[in-house]
C-alpha cells in the first residue's frame, strides 16, 4: 500500500480527534481482533499492535515476531515492546505524555482493558469506536478497483471448480476445490474469518450452513456463497447449480430472484436510505408469493470485513452514499425443500451503482455430469 495513503488517511482521523476534542487516539489490535482498522489506517497486517495517534505523532507498537513486517508495511515510527502488556504499554505512554482526553473503540476491546486503562492512568477517555469505521466505510478508487480484482479471481475459480464436479462428491470436496482455485488464480484467500457456504437439497434452508460430507445428488440444487481476498479486501458472491436438470421450482424460484436482485440494484445511488432498496426486492419477491420466505436483510457493505456498513434491511437507519460497496443478496428459503440465494456487489456511484462482481451469470446453471467436465 502507498505511504501516501496512509498519511492521508491518517490526516482525516486527526481532523475528526479535532472535532470531538481528543488529544490522542488508540487503536488496539488482540490477536487479529481489530487487525482490519490497523491496516486501514497505518499499513500494518499483523495480529497484535497498539497504534497511538496525536496531533503530531503516529506510533506503531508490536512485538518481535512483526518487527520486521511492520517495518516494511507501516511507514510510522515502530517501537517493538516484548516485556509489558499492550496496555500497560499504552497505559504508561498516555501518562508520560500528558493527554487529557483519548479515544478507544470499546467496541473492539475486552472490558477488562478498559478497566485497566482508566484505573492506571488520570486520563478522560472516550468512546471513539465509530472514527475509524466511518472512514472506511467510503471506498476510493483504488479500494473499488481491488475489489473488483477480488470478483474477477472469484468467477474465474468458481467457474474452474465446477468444471471439476462429479458423481458423489461432497459440499466440503467442493469447497476445497473452489479454494484452492482462487489461490490459484491468485487470491490471498477466502473470507478472512469464516468457512464459505456450500449447501445442497433440503440443507439449502440454512442461510449460513456450512459444508458438510453430504454428498451431492441427482436433482440437488446447491448454492454457494463464497468470496475472495485481495490485498486485504474482499468480494461476496452467491451462485446456485444444480445437479442434473433443474426442478421447474427452483428455476422460477432463481428468476425471481434475479429479478429482485436487479431491481433493488437500479435502486442504488446516493441519498437513498438503505430500508427502501431493502423494500425494492422484497416487494418483487412478496409478489411472487414469497414474502414469508425472504429470512434476512437484502445486503450490507464491505470492504476489509465482510459485513461493514451501510446495511441494507428493514431495520437499516443508513443512508446511502457514493463510496459504499454494498452486496445485493435476496434469498428464498422453504423447509423441507431447501433455497436459493443471488448475491453481487456494487460500488454507489454519483448517479447510480456499478457492479463490482460481474452480475452477468446468475441464472440457475445446470450441470450435467454425464458429460465431461467443461
Amino acid at each position: 500500500m502507498e505511504f501516501e495513503k496512509i498519511y492521508n488517511r491518517v490526516e482525516k482521523l486527526r481532523t475528526l480527534m479535532e472535532q470531538n476534542r481528543m488529544d490522542a487516539f488508540v487503536l488496539f489490535v488482540f490477536e487479529r481482533l481489530n487487525s482490519e482498522s490497523c491496516h486501514y489506517i497505518s499499513g500494518f497486517r499483523g495480529s497484535s499492535a497498539v497504534a497511538v495517534i496525536d496531533s503530531r505523532r503516529t506510533l506503531l507498537v508490536t512485538d518481535g515476531r512483526y518487527q520486521t513486517q511492520a517495518a516494511q508495511q507501516s511507514p510510522f515510527e515502530l517501537s517493538v515492546q516484548m516485556g509489558i502488556p499492550f496496555p500497560n504499554f499504552a497505559a504508561k505512554l498516555v501518562s508520560e505524555r500528558g493527554y487529557r482526553r483519548v479515544g478507544f473503540e470499546a467496541e473492539k476491546i475486552f472490558h477488562s482493558v478498559a478497566e485497566e486503562l482508566m484505573k492506571k492512568t488520570r486520563t478522560e477517555w472516550k468512546d471513539a469506536s465509530s472514527l475509524v469505521p466511518s472512514l472506511r466505510r467510503t471506498k476510493d478508487a483504488g479500494e473499488a478497483e481491488t475489489i473488483r480484482r477480488a470478483g474477477f479471481i472469484a468467477r474465474r475459480a468458481y467457474d474452474k471448480a465446477l468444471g471439476q464436479v462429479c458423481a458423489g462428491m461432497t459440499e466440503v470436496e467442493f469447497e476445497s476445490i473452489l479454494l484452492c482455485e482462487i489461490k490459484a488464480a491468485g487470491g490471498e484467500k477466502g473470507w478472512a474469518h469464516d468457512d464459505f457456504v456450500v449447501v445442497s437439497g433440503e440443507r439449502g434452508v440454512l442461510c449460513h450452513g456450512r459444508a458438510t460430507r453430504r454428498p451431492f445428488a441427482a436433482g440437488d440444487t446447491v448454492t454457494v456463497d463464497y468470496g475472495v481476498m485481495v490485498d486485504g479486501y474482499m468480494c461476496d458472491v452467491t451462485r446456485n447449480f444444480t445437479i442434473g436438470k433443474a426442478q421447474r421450482r427452483a428455476l422460477e424460484i432463481n428468476q425471481t430472484l434475479v429479478k429482485a436482485h436487479l431491481a433493488a440494484a437500479a435502486a442504488l445511488r446516493p441519498g437513498v436510505p438503505g430500508r427502501e432498496v431493502d423494500a425494492v426486492a422484497r416487494k418483487v419477491i412478496a409478489d411472487a408469493g414469497y414474502e414469508e420466505n425472504f429470512l434476512h436483510g437484502l445486503g450490507h457493505g464491505l470492504g476489509l470485513e465482510v459485513h461493514e456498513a451501510p446495511r441494507l434491511s428493514v431495520l437499516s437507519k443508513d443512508v446511502l452514499k457514493a463510496g459504499d460497496v454494498v452486496t445485493i443478496e435476496p434469498g428464498i428459503y422453504i423447509e423441507g425443500w431447501g433455497g436459493l440465494r443471488v448475491e453481487d456487489d456494487y460500488l454507489v456511484t454519483e448517479d447510480g451503482a456499478e457492479c463490482l462482481t460481474q452480475s452477468d451469470d446468475q441464472h440457475l446453471f445446470q450441470l450435467n455430469l454425464t458429460h465431461s467436465p467443461r
